[in-house]
C-alpha cells in the first residue's frame, strides 16, 4: 500500500515536470530536454555542447559575445576573437574566455567552472572579486557566496558526460542518485537513510540505465525497485 501510494504521487509530479520542462527552456535560444545531450554551432563558429536539461541564451553584438546559462550544464569550444570577448553569465557571475575549452554547470543558485584547455577569468557580480583559472583547474560560486580559490579538477570525470558516461569515485549514494536523476525520467527515493552514505565508485554508461541499477545492486548489496516513473532503493 505504501509503495503504491508513494509511486502514484511521485509519478504525477515527475510527469508534470517532464511535460513542462524547465521554465527557462521556453525562453532560451538553445535548450535540451532531460537526458538529451546536443551540440550547437554558435553564430561565431564556437561550439556549445549542451548536457541534460540545459537552457542557453545568446546576446551577440559587434563588441561582445555574451551568453546566459539559465540552467543545466554546457561545455564551450571557443573561437578566438580579440575584438569580441566571449562571456558566459551564470549564477551571479561571469566567465570570460581567454581562448579556451571550458565547462560551466548551473546548480540552483551555484555554479561550477572547469577549464579543459586555455584559461578563463571568473568574476562575481557582487563585490567584483575575480580569479584566473588555467587548464585543469576549477572553481565554484553563486550569488552572495564566496568565489572559491582555484582547485585541481578531475577533467576525465567532469567531462565524462560528453562521452555518454558518468564517473564516480567514492561518492555517497545520495549524491550519485541526485546525479542520475538529472538524466532519467524516473525519480529515485532511498527508503533507508542508512544507505545514503554508502560510497559508489565506477564508470556508468548513460545509454544503459538498467545496467547502472544492476551495478548498484551488486556493488552495494541493496535492492532497486523499478516502478513507472519511480525508482526505490532499500535494503534487501
Amino acid at each position: 500500500m505504501f509503495l503504491g501510494g508513494l509511486a502514484a504521487s511521485l509519478a504525477v509530479a515527475v510527469l508534470a515536470s517532464e511535460v513542462l520542462g524547465p521554465v527557462s527552456g521556453f525562453f532560451a535560444d538553445y535548450a535540451s530536454r532531460r537526458g538529451e545531450r546536443r551540440d550547437v554551432s554558435l553564430p561565431d563558429g564556437s561550439i556549445a555542447f549542451l548536457n541534460t536539461a540545459t537552457a542557453l541564451s545568446l546576446s551577440y553584438t559587434d563588441g561582445e559575445r555574451r551568453l546566459t546559462l539559465s540552467s543545466g550544464e554546457a561545455a564551450f569550444n571557443v573561437v578566438g576573437d580579440s575584438a569580441r570577448p566571449f562571456v558566459v553569465e551564470v549564477a551571479g557571475g561571469e566567465i570570460r574566455a581567454l581562448g579556451t575549452v571550458f565547462a560551466v554547470r548551473h546548480d540552483g543558485d551555484a555554479a561550477r567552472v572547469v577549464v579543459a584547455e586555455g584559461a578563463v577569468r571568473v568574476r562575481l557580480d557582487e563585490g567584483g572579486s575575480s580569479t584566473l583559472l588555467g587548464t585543469g583547474q576549477q572553481t565554484t560560486f553563486g550569488p552572495g557566496r564566496h568565489l572559491a580559490d582555484p582547485q585541481p579538477a578531475d577533467l576525465v570525470a567532469a567531462t565524462a558526460w560528453r562521452r555518454g558516461k558518468l564517473i564516480f569515485n567514492r561518492r555517497p549514494l545520495i549524491e550519485v542518485v541526485s546525479e542520475l536523476d538529472r538524466y532519467f525520467l524516473n525519480r529515485t527515493v532511498i527508503l533507508d537513510d542508512g544507505l545514503k552514505a554508502l560510497q559508489v565508485t565506477g564508470v556508468f554508461e548513460l545509454e544503459e540505465p538498467e545496467e547502472i541499477w544492476r551495478s548498484l545492486e551488486r556493488g552495494l548489496q541493496v535492492e532497486v525497485i523499478r516502478l513507472p516513473l519511480l525508482t526505490l532503493i532499500r535494503r534487501p
